[in-house]
């Protein structure tokens, strides 16, 4: 199987991370954003959206990361993605909610105190960090609750649910992400920062 990727990317990570958890053997294609790699027509045919990351499985393709992480999980039988359907009914709950909400509230931080800085595109804009944070803390206080009972979101395990929530949490730091009245969301993701496959996907730089 192939994956092209974006190291620094979030759901790049979520995703190379599911595979080396799951030990199974990936090839690695990197896609460089910055020269425009992702809008050449041959990449364009993999994914018409022009986005990473994207496995190649012999003739199947597929993105969206959450669709990858399913899939690659669906190789070999693991704790990840349990074949019991109330369990990945779970699973899909958190990952639906990290898609619609999470990565909503948490992406405008990313983007206006890192992004910008990289890409020297100016200061953060005030007014678009003072509404992400607001929603910041309305999904923080959902997923804080209900991790003060739980050392991961579904079935007392480690599950793709978990990596899916961290991954919008790559940038907390430099993102300034206030997290500071979330205690058992710190707890919760220093416990994913400890897993191999999360320090492997770290990004560089």
């Amino acid at each position: 199987m192939k994956l092209y990727y974006s190291p620094p990317s979030p759901n790049t990570r979520k995703v190379h991370a599911v595979a080396i958890h799951l030990g199974l053997p990936i090839e690695l294609r990197f896609v460089d954003l910055q020269k425009g790699e992702q809008r050449t027509p041959e990449f364009l045919r993999l994914n018409p959206t022009g986005r990473t990351p994207i496995l190649q499985d012999g003739e199947f393709i597929l993105w969206e990361s959450t669709a990858i992480m399913q899939y690659l999980a669906s190789q070999l039988p693991n704790a990840l993605w349990p074949e019991v359907p109330q369990i990945r009914a779970d699973i899909m709950r958190w990952q639906s909610w990290q898609l619609a909400h999470w990565h909503q509230a948490c992406q405008p931080l990313q983007f206006e105190n890192v992004v910008k800085q990289i890409l020297q595109l100016g200061d953060p804009d005030p007014q678009i960090v003072e509404r992400a944070t607001k929603q910041f803390h309305q999904e923080a206080i959902a997923l804080n609750n209900h991790l003060a009972e739980r050392e991961f979101l579904v079935n007392h395990t480690l599950t793709l649910a978990d990596f899916s929530v961290a991954s919008d949490l790559t940038y907390a730091v430099p993102g300034r992400f206030p997290l500071e009245d979330y205690p058992h969301i710190r707890t919760w993701y220093s416990q994913i920062e400890q897993l191999p496959a999360w320090q492997q996907t770290a990004p560089r730089g």
